[in-house]
């Protein structure tokens, strides 16, 4: 039996640039804060590790979250043929911004959300669980003594981890590289996509058609944002009210990262899926 030949995949790439560089913020975002390791040794991992969970503005981070699914998207050969093909090229547009539910019901449409929804759970998920371990860590690390001990500036300290959280985000030298290896592990998540979902797939068609820049609107929903600006204000509180190290820990582990994870997790979602969470 002859092997069937490698379907073809559009790069990010083959993107519009603008794309790519919102889909780098969100994933060199989750990368980084991925890498926090749970094993404070002192006062000062755990200042830099504060930093390195807050280094997101919320707006900023949802419009990465659609590009990154968009992205995620245009890997379905299918459905980019389907969208290269399409003839009315200005009505497709059309219907793509005033409804991005329409693009799961172009040819391959459903497998591209599968692509788009699987790109995000898998990050999103995957920095909850790694908000578990340092949460957990807060509880172990109480048994040495720098821990129990308040930040030299505590103030100070959450002032910067504000500032650092209104910070745009600057590209880096591998976060070109890194985001094409992310959006090839990213997986399938069939099901009823969320809305998240189906902004990344229509964004994608978008971008196919040469009309990415229509698609400004797509890269905002409301119930992310909120969750996403919530998971910031919960964080800021956290802090303000932390007392030794380790509770510092702990909101690290919570607010910066398990609830933002969750928020990426429940943007793949249906919003009754949600709900019933």
């Amino acid at each position: 039996m002859t092997p069937a030949a490698p379907m073809a995949s559009v790069t990010p790439a083959a993107a519009e640039r603008s794309l790519v560089a919102e889909a780098s913020a969100f994933e060199s975002f989750m990368r980084h804060a991925r890498g926090i390791d749970p094993a404070f040794g002192g006062s000062a991992e755990v200042g830099q590790a504060l930093q390195t969970g807050a280094a997101h503005e919320p707006r900023e981070f949802e419009a990465g979250m659609v590009a990154y699914a968009a992205l995620a998207a245009l890997q379905e050969p299918r459905f980019v043929a389907a969208v290269r093909a399409e003839k009315d090229r200005a009505g497709l547009t059309q219907r793509l911004v005033a409804d991005p539910h329409a693009a799961l019901s172009i040819p391959g449409g459903d497998a591209a959300g599968a692509r788009a929804a699987g790109a995000l759970y898998a990050q999103g998920s995957g920095l909850a669980l790694d908000g578990e371990k340092v949460k957990r860590a807060s509880y172990s690390l109480q048994k040495q003594a720098w821990s129990k001990a308040v930040a030299h500036d505590h103030a100070g300290e959450l002032a910067q981890v504000k500032r650092i959280s209104a910070a745009s985000y600057r590209p880096g030298r591998d976060d070109a590289q890194a985001l094409q290896a992310s959006l090839a592990e990213g997986g399938r998540r069939p099901g009823a996509p969320g809305s998240a979902v189906s902004r990344g797939v229509a964004l994608a068609a978008l971008s196919v058609l040469g009309e990415e820049s229509r698609g400004r609107s797509l890269m905002s929903e409301p119930h992310t944002g909120s969750c996403l600006h919530m998971a910031k204000l919960n964080l800021y509180q956290c802090l303000a009210s932390a007392g030794p190290r380790y509770e510092d820990v702990y909101c690290l582990g919570q607010h910066a990262m398990i609830d933002t994870g969750q928020c990426v997790v429940d943007a793949t979602r249906a919003p009754h899926q949600v709900a019933s969470r």
